[in-house]
């Protein structure tokens, strides 16, 4: 294997270097960014290097759309609007790579002026990894970086920069990096937080010591200092010593929320430290604040903190759930519906696309959990739903960060001995998986951890401090994980569930190459940015690409409009018909309901006639009882003058008298 001794400049480091190449193209101010440009580089590469300067040092594109018929300012405005949520450390680090492929030597030229150290530094050209004994165990990392992209770099072209974590090209491995400076005291259940590229750590607990020193690590040179924070004027503000506590970032602060005092208050304490004053000041809240506690969970759901659990100064466990609004500083207790987790402390927690609360793990007294809770922040309604995969181990004191749609769990034991193992959930599919596994008395196996994710040339990083696994420990671990998450920074509520695993490889752009599905049009910008997909493409071509890609959204658009003015026609098409046929129906209802009067009148005609006819009978009967008792009396009358006519004459002229029947007639 060919080595070589190579005299490097180490070059600027981040973000320094960006605003060195942003000078030299022409944004110091000193001329007009647009005609700078054009002058030195052709336009579609101008108007690409305007926007990703645009998105580094403003932000995401929010200004109004210019009229179309200003042709220049709408281009630059879309060039700029198509780079969506991407964050400013990106598009600096593409707009420095940018710079180098289309005028390598702009560095040497720009730094003439500036003194820089030289250091020698043995390059090898095939990027071996070598182990490194950290705590008794092998972790693999690289000494150099030679190659980019598969290609020999050699110094007249480009500044090869060598920097501590930079080097390592392994993935899903925990890894200890060079780390310089006064590392914090030992400790455990301590409160972590990130904010740009710096490692802030702030309380703790150290041999049954609450602590409250706060100290920075600089995850770009891997260096710890302290600071020397100071109270606010206020008579309230105290710097009380805790442990358990929760540091949230916000904004350009810190909020410490909870934790366990030696002298705890009633309820939840709100701290705030600034960092650019370097200052505690504690917060008033309104409303009715929680009990005071340590070891809940504290997420940050927009502009509202979402507290869960924990156990109160007097060791009882809690299951309460209370909502802090930041920007009306007002505590609201919520009572949700379903079935809550049991009371614990310990546990982690994560929020999914700004709705789902999700629980897993922690303990009580006796007990450690690996149970998975998930509350509908909409609705307010627990919710146990079904695990998949292998379930992680009971665990307690364990850690958890979100990368993407990921959840990443770190650390934990159960009281007999600390978690080995570091899982995923996929919170959009609910699988677990085991990214890697670390032997013997390592920090990350410990219980009180924490971990938090941070950027570092251009990939997410997972960054560990601290923890208790027998003894207190204050080293940090570094892990770059291939779980690549398909949902974007701005969720989309149709995106794709499943999330795509790349495969570890020594270089980044042989992992960044690889497409990944379910990306919006803002991950299609980053990709064909920054992976050389299209290698022997100028940045005019890049820039077709992009309109290609663009005409061709928009083309998709234009269909999926047309097929939506469709279905509305067909949708009045069919109400219409509906309406149509509701009428009918409605006129049938009309005319069934007087065919049923009709039917109902008509009943009652024929019972009516029914009656009559059977009075009819009646009478008809009586009619001919009458009629045979009058013949009957006609004929006896018409007997009686019969017999008289015949016999009383003659008898009485012969001088016989009548007979007795005569009388009796």
């Amino acid at each position: 294997m060919t080595m070589a001794m190579a005299r490097i400049s180490s070059g600027l480091q981040y973000p320094e270097r960006f605003y060195a190449a942003a000078s030299y193209v022409g944004f110091d101010g000193s001329t007009s960014p647009t005609k700078s440009l054009t002058s030195k580089f052709p336009k579609s590469t101008a108007l690409l290097l305007y926007s990703l300067y645009q998105q580094a040092s403003v932000g995401p594109c929010n200004v109004p759309e210019p009229s179309s018929w200003k042709i220049v300012e709408h281009s630059k405005w879309a060039s700029w609007n198509q780079l969506g949520n991407m964050s400013s450390t990106e598009a600096m680090r593409l707009f420095v790579k940018i710079l180098e492929e289309e005028d390598p030597g702009w560095y040497s030229r720009a730094s003439n002026s500036v003194a820089e150290p030289v250091i020698d530094v043995q390059m090898n050209y095939n990027s071996k990894v070598e182990p490194v004994i950290e705590n008794g165990n092998t972790y693999p990392e690289t000494k150099t970086i030679s190659s980019e992209n598969g290609i020999q770099v050699g110094t007249q072209d480009k500044d090869v920069v060598v920097e501590g974590f930079a080097s390592v090209g392994v993935y899903d491995q925990w890894i200890a990096p060079p780390v310089s400076g006064q590392r914090p005291k030992a400790r455990y259940e301590h409160g972590a937080a990130a904010v740009q590229d710096k490692l802030y750590i702030y309380g703790g607990n150290h041999n049954g010591r609450y602590l409250s020193d706060i100290h920075v690590l600089d995850l770009r040179r891997w260096t710890w200092s302290k600071i020397e924070a100071k109270t606010g004027e206020e008579p309230s503000t105290t710097l009380d010593p805790c442990a358990g506590h929760s540091l949230i970032a916000w904004g350009n602060k810190l909020l410490s929320i909870a934790g366990h005092t030696k002298d705890p208050s009633e309820s939840i304490q709100v701290k705030e430290f600034d960092l650019q004053t370097a200052t505690w000041s504690t917060l008033k809240t309104y409303g009715k604040a929680p009990i005071s506690r340590g070891g809940q969970s504290v997420s940050l759901v927009g502009n509202t903190l979402v507290i869960f659990g924990g156990q109160d100064a007097k060791r009882a466990l809690l299951n309460d759930l209370h909502i802090l609004d930041l920007e009306t500083m007002t505590w609201d207790e919520i009572d949700a519906v379903g079935v809550p987790p049991s009371p614990r402390s310990d546990h982690a927690a994560a929020v999914h696309v700004d709705r789902y609360l999700l629980i897993f793990g922690g303990g009580s007294h006796a007990t450690c959990y690996n149970d998975l809770h998930v509350l509908d922040l909409q609705t307010m309604e627990w919710s146990r739903p079904t695990q998949q995969g292998e379930i992680p181990t009971p665990r307690a004191g364990h850690a958890g960060v979100t990368v993407g749609e990921n959840w990443f769990i770190v650390g934990g034991g159960d009281n007999k001995s600390g978690a080995s193992e570091t899982v995923v959930l996929n919170m959009s599919t609910l699988a677990w998986s085991a990214v890697t596994s670390v032997q013997g008395r390592v920090s990350v196996a410990s219980e009180g951890l924490s971990v938090v994710v941070s950027s570092y040339d251009g990939e997410d990083v997972l960054v560990t401090f601290g923890g208790y696994n027998g003894r207190y420990n204050n080293e940090v671990y570094v892990l770059k994980p291939s779980h690549k998450s398909t949902l974007q920074s701005k969720i989309n509520e149709n995106s794709i569930p499943d999330s795509v695993s790349a495969v570890p490889n020594a270089t980044n752009a042989t992992r960044d190459s690889e497409p990944e599905s379910g990306a919006g049009q803002e991950g299609k910008i980053w990709e064909i940015s920054v992976d050389n997909a299209y290698p022997t493409k100028s940045k005019g071509d890049l820039l077709s690409v992009l309109k290609a890609e663009r005409d061709e959204l928009e083309s998709s658009l234009g269909k999926e409009r047309l097929h939506t003015l469709q279905l509305k026609q067909e949708l009045t098409d069919a109400e219409s018909s509906n309406s149509d046929l509701y009428k009918e129906l409605q006129s049938v209802r009309g005319q069934l309901a007087a065919e049923q009067s009709r039917c109902f009148k008509l009943e009652v005609e024929v019972a009516e006639l029914g009656q009559k006819l059977q009075n009819f009978g009646t009478l008809q009967k009586e009619l001919e009882l009458l009629q045979r008792q009058k013949a009957a009396s006609e004929q006896a009358a018409l007997s009686a003058r019969q017999r008289q006519s015949s016999g009383g004459v003659w008898g009485w002229l012969a001088g016989s008298p009548p007979g007795p029947d005569a009388d009796d007639e």
